[in-house]
């Protein structure tokens, strides 16, 4: 199991990219980001299975592929353009509050699975995301770093985090589900058809996307565009997809679920980064408590022989 945290706090860290790419790329829409990254994932993951991509194929069944299709979607590119919108609209605090309710969604919504800790068990961890959550809450709609940004724009773009949130909440535990129930697959072998099939279906999208004419002026920085694109698909897609995948299969649904938060904290370090400042006191305060609530639902995992004995196989 601490294996899998280990990978799943390596798997946020490679993630948290994903909140600073849209200010990186501005003058691109969230579509063309979506497309692009998720382009450049597919052929990644396609030079890397090459010369065991027929194998591989073969091995796979329909529902196989089924799962692979609305992994793309949910798990990537509805995914991706939804949070990229609310980056650009609401800002990478607002953005990262909302995804940071990934912990409490995907806990409730696994619940039930194998090796799941009963929710009064893991109230105490789950109030301190709660208190974390509304601290970069109450900060963002308080104080906008300087810069007034109006409500209906703020508001939309957290709509947009919220269909994001979503998005993520159903393929973690339908991705989760799977990987335990098909142990003939390792992770780097679905995390490598996940990539390829999410770059079939981004494909045909930006063909078609090229063809009306949606792709913007051609006086942008595509060299830095295509750069940064490639960087943040190698990292956050191929690498950061088959952490998580690791993560999956050996530590609880509702353990998983806290250890999304990983991504949460990095994506607002970065941000920080990026900005250049340092993070405001309630800032500080829900780090703080998001950080003890990931410990916390770590130590509850751990100490209870029931909740080792049964922890998914490795």
């Amino acid at each position: 199991m601490w294996y899998g945290i280990v990978c799943g706090l390596m798997a946020g860290a490679f993630w948290g990219t994903i909140f600073v790419m849209p200010r990186w790329l501005a003058a691109f829409s969230p579509i063309e980001l979506a497309l692009a990254r998720y382009l450049a994932y597919g052929l990644i993951t396609l030079l890397l299975l090459a010369p065991r991509l027929g194998r591989l194929l073969r091995r796979l069944t329909r529902d196989d592929y089924k799962v692979l299709l609305r992994h793309a979607l949910a798990g990537n590119l509805v995914y991706y353009v939804l949070l990229s919108t609310g980056v650009q609209l609401a800002g990478v605090a607002a953005a990262s509050l909302m995804i940071g309710l990934l912990p409490l969604s995907v806990t409730l919504l696994g619940r039930r699975e194998h090796g799941a800790l009963p929710l009064r068990q893991l109230a105490w961890p789950l109030g301190l995301v709660v208190a974390g959550i509304v601290c970069i809450n109450i900060d963002v709609f308080t104080d906008a770093r300087g810069v007034s940004l109006p409500l209906t724009r703020v508001a939309l773009g957290m709509l947009c985090a919220l269909g994001a949130l979503l998005c993520w909440t159903w393929y973690a535990v339908d991705n989760a589900r799977f990987l335990q129930r098909n142990p003939q697959f390792t992770g780097a072998e679905w995390s490598g058809l996940y990539g390829l099939g999410t770059g079939v279906v981004a494909l045909p999208l930006g063909a078609v996307m090229w063809a009306l004419g949606g792709v913007g002026e051609p006086a942008r920085d595509w060299l830095r565009f295509w750069t940064v694109v490639m960087l943040v698909a190698l990292g956050a897609s191929v690498i950061g997809n088959q952490l998580w995948n690791i993560a999956s299969r050996r530590v609880p649904v509702t353990l998983a679920g806290q250890l999304l938060l990983f991504e949460t904290l990095f994506g607002l370090l970065y941000g920080f980064i990026y900005q250049r400042q340092m993070p405001r006191p309630l800032e500080w305060t829900a780090m703080v408590l998001l950080i003890a609530g990931v410990a916390g639902a770590v130590w509850l995992h751990a100490r209870p022989p029931t909740a080792t004995l049964q922890a998914p196989p490795a």
